[in-house]
């Protein structure tokens, strides 16, 4: 089996966006049109197709499981008011825009609504960027980037990634949906990554982006799906 570049053109599987396949030198049919999503049937195929990858694929609304991440500061209690502020202001534009992202993430359960007796000792704010009329919301950590320990996991560089692709016939693209989520983190951890809102405070039961070690841990993870393929370029 091999899968064929294919500009403008994407087949969506669950989570992943792969080009059009190509077996015995004989292009599949298309399952569904092109930016869809697979059925059950589709994502059979495609277990199918890449059988040593089986364990990676997932429900269509699922993220992957994956060992939980730790987060460790180099302070400890009490915390400085550094890592204690409000929700920063909003026009009605962005409060919507924020509802909406706020609701995305409970629905997906990467973040949970902080309970009504639950001590709350640190909070993060947020905010929304705007592109191309698209709304971003973004997690202002930069105090609890400031004490948290590095870890200095190694990082692929661009330019060595390309040179171990230079010869290949072939090029396949997988994205995975919203990667640094892919990563739980601790219940230690969950504590340190509370945000508030207009609507409410939040914390996060998988990794934020943004945060200071989420590439590490995301490259991490990927080593471990992957490892062969990895070495192999």
């Amino acid at each position: 089996m091999k899968t064929k570049p294919n500009r403008g053109k994407g087949y969506r599987a669950g989570n992943s966006c792969i080009t059009e396949v190509v077996i015995d030198n004989k292009p599949t049919k298309p399952l569904l049109d092109p930016g869809a999503f697979f059925s059950c049937a589709g994502k059979s195929f495609l277990k199918d197709c890449v059988p040593n990858f089986e364990d990676q694929l997932l429900p269509i609304d699922g993220i992957k499981f994956n060992s939980a991440i730790d987060i460790i500061l180099k302070i400890e209690r009490p915390y400085p008011p550094l890592l204690r502020r409000p929700a920063y202001p909003a026009s009605p534009k962005s409060r919507k825009a924020l509802e909406i992202h706020i609701k995305e993430l409970l629905d997906l359960g990467v973040i949970r609504k902080v309970g009504h007796n639950e001590e709350v000792e640190i909070t993060q704010p947020v905010i929304v960027e705007w592109h191309n009329r698209k709304s971003r919301m973004v997690g202002d950590f930069r105090a609890l980037n400031t004490y948290t320990v590095p870890d200095r996991y190694p990082i692929p560089k661009i330019q060595i990634a390309l040179t171990q692709i230079s010869q290949a016939v072939y090029i396949t693209t997988i994205d995975a949906l919203k990667g640094f989520h892919q990563n739980l983190v601790t219940p230690r951890a969950r504590k340190y990554l509370r945000i508030i809102v207009h609507c409410g405070l939040y914390y996060y039961l998988r990794m934020r982006f943004g945060i200071k070690n989420s590439p590490s841990h995301f490259q991490r993870m990927m080593n471990e799906i992957v490892p062969a393929e990895r070495s192999e370029g």
